[in-house]
């Protein structure tokens, strides 16, 4: 099986993709499709040229890859960005098991903005996420919705509920991770990662109440209704 997560930047994205690296019967990939969005689209984010030159851009290799990997191992564990899906024919993630991972974009906006200062619609993914479960429904298939702050809360409760859903055992290994760097990790972990680097397992999220900067509320108002709709399709 390939579990194709489908996220949005900072969100538990990575965090999930070590969780599901514990379990013994799944190899998991970080954004293999980072370096071809950022040289289709021509964005400047850290590392970019280090990015394209250390990553296969090719995306029909990609998805040979990925199918190459599944035959070896058995299950496939893809950590995606909805907006890196543009630009390259997508269609093979229909026959994937797709997981929409979500988060406030109240939240989201102000964890990005500390990396990059004046992020986006685009740049967080929500819209695209939105036009792609619409895509994926419309072609008769309906992908599970899961909320980042939910499996912060609580771990073991949604991760077991979403490996059911997955029909995967559950097992307790997905719980905690060693703290640092990972060998699945991408070359940009160094500027996106530091948290979850000093992680070992999902810390329960921050009850304090965010003051969204001003400059990010116009595009806040944006991704809200995409947010409201995917949350609609998450487990209660």
């Amino acid at each position: 099986m390939i579990i194709h997560l489908i996220s949005g930047p900072r969100n538990i994205s990575t965090a999930l993709m070590y969780a599901f690296a514990q379990r013994l019967d799944t190899a998991v990939l970080d954004e293999p499709f980072y370096g071809f969005y950022l040289k289709y689209t021509g964005l400047v984010h850290p590392g970019r040229e280090e990015i394209i030159q250390s990553m296969e851009t090719d995306t029909e290799q990609i998805f040979n890859t990925i199918a190459e990997i599944e035959k070896k191992k058995g299950n496939v564990f893809i950590k995606n960005m909805g907006h890196h899906l543009q630009g390259f024919d997508y269609t093979p993630i229909l026959a994937y098991t797709n997981v929409f991972l979500i988060r406030d974009p109240a939240q989201m906006l102000t964890s990005y903005a500390k990396v990059r200062e004046q992020p986006t619609l685009q740049d967080i993914g929500l819209q695209q996420q939105a036009e792609l479960f619409t895509w994926l429904q419309q072609s008769g298939k309906q992908p599970i919705v899961i909320d980042g702050n939910r499996i912060r809360t609580h771990p073991a409760a949604e991760l077991s509920a979403l490996c059911s859903q997955l029909k995967l055992p559950f097992t307790e290994r997905m719980l905690q991770w060693p703290t640092g760097p990972k060998a699945e990790d991408g070359i940009w972990a160094r500027y996106w990662y530091d948290n979850v680097h000093q992680s070992t397992s999902f810390s329960p999220p921050d009850k304090k109440v965010l003051s969204l900067p001003e400059h990010l509320r116009t595009i806040y108002e944006e991704a809200l209704p995409h947010y409201r709709f995917l949350s609609n399709y998450a487990a209660n």
